[in-house]
């Protein structure tokens, strides 16, 4: 067993940046390092940022976006299209989209995708709160923008046979060639989805 080189206050801070996606054992200690050397200009004020998001982020109670306000940003912003509705299953997913520019519609996160192996049921997601929405007079459409993996599209396979006597198009993310892609290096899900899904020119 190697022998510690810092305290337990450091040791600790290593163990907590570990935690975080992306970062192993070694990359953490040389982020707890740099944050340590920089004290003053990056460590203070990553704890202040840290206190305020402990104290004012919460979750949006209309879609289940995070934000310091609730109903969040996206929800209360009138420039919004409120006939439609992006279902993701993270906030993650939704900040991609936003990135990206891709709608101008309101947002819905379940919270995760359906998943028997790891336990995640029909009850651990928003999809009630989902149905309700949908059922809205001004819900015109329902875009469900779930990946496309096995739990990502059993999800909305699930959730299109609930919206059955919703007034509402239930649409999904086209899937096949990647903008800048080439189809030597494409697998061939990606590429026969492609060819099923094609549009005109």
């Amino acid at each position: 067993m190697a022998a510690s080189v810092a305290g337990p206050e450091i040791e600790r801070l290593i163990q907590l940046l570990a935690r975080l996606p992306g970062l192993g054992p070694r990359s953490a200690r040389r982020a707890a390092l740099h944050l340590i050397k920089k004290r003053e200009a990056l460590m203070t004020p990553l704890a202040g940022a840290l206190q305020v998001a402990i104290d004012r982020i919460q979750v949006c109670k209309t879609c289940g976006n995070i934000d310091t306000q609730n109903p969040c940003t996206v929800c209360t912003d009138p420039r919004r299209d409120p006939s439609t509705i992006v279902v993701v299953a993270d906030v993650a997913d939704l900040w991609a989209l936003e990135r990206a520019n891709a709608t101008n519609g309101r947002y819905h996160v379940l919270g995760a995708t359906l998943s028997p192996l790891d336990g995640v049921g029909p009850q651990d997601l928003t999809i009630d709160a989902l149905v309700a929405r949908a059922h809205e007079s001004q819900v015109g459409e329902i875009v469900l923008a779930l990946n496309a993996t096995v739990d990502g599209q059993t999800t909305a396979h699930y959730i299109t046979d609930l919206l059955q006597d919703a007034n509402v198009k239930v649409t999904r993310l086209a899937h096949g060639v990647p903008v800048g892609g080439e189809l030597d290096y494409l697998d061939e899900g990606t590429l026969s989805a492609a060819m099923r899904q094609r549009t005109l020119f």
